[in-house]
């Protein structure tokens, strides 16, 4: 069974979930409109379009889990996992810098990688069978 969160325990969740539905959800629409960069940066990866499509779908279902109490935890997991692929791209092929933003896209990616660690550490004990004490096995 979780532990009920404290007050600022909640306070601090909602906030970091907020924060990564937010940004998640603002790059949805540069992937589903095949924006230039969107399709810049895909194309480098060789996923363009599927990845691009795969990947915005991924993180509208972590942003509806991200903002519904019973699944936050689910939405943390999936957005700290496509965020991963994210971050390892932009360290292995595509660079910090994409199009001359300054780096603003691999901010936002640890923003949200961070995020989501930092919501996941806070409810750490609704993770299931992570969080959960397994009774001692009983010996004959």
């Amino acid at each position: 069974m979780s532990q009920r969160l404290s007050t600022a325990q909640n306070v601090t969740s909602w906030i970091l979930q907020l924060l990564v539905a937010a940004i998640l959800f603002q790059t949805l629409f540069f992937k589903f409109t095949a924006a230039e960069e969107s399709v810049y940066i895909f194309s480098r990866l060789g996923l363009e379009p599927w990845g691009r499509i795969g990947s915005g779908v991924v993180e509208l279902i972590a942003c509806i889990l991200l903002l519904h109490p019973r699944t936050v935890t689910l939405g943390a997991i999936l957005a700290a996992g496509v965020i991963s692929g994210a971050i390892f791209s932009h360290l292995t092929k595509l660079g910090i810098v994409v199009k001359d933003d300054g780096g603003l896209l691999f901010a936002l990616a640890l923003v949200v990688f961070i995020g989501s660690i930092a919501i996941l550490l806070i409810r750490r004990s609704q993770i299931p069978l992570i969080g959960t004490r397994f009774a001692p096995m009983a010996t004959a």
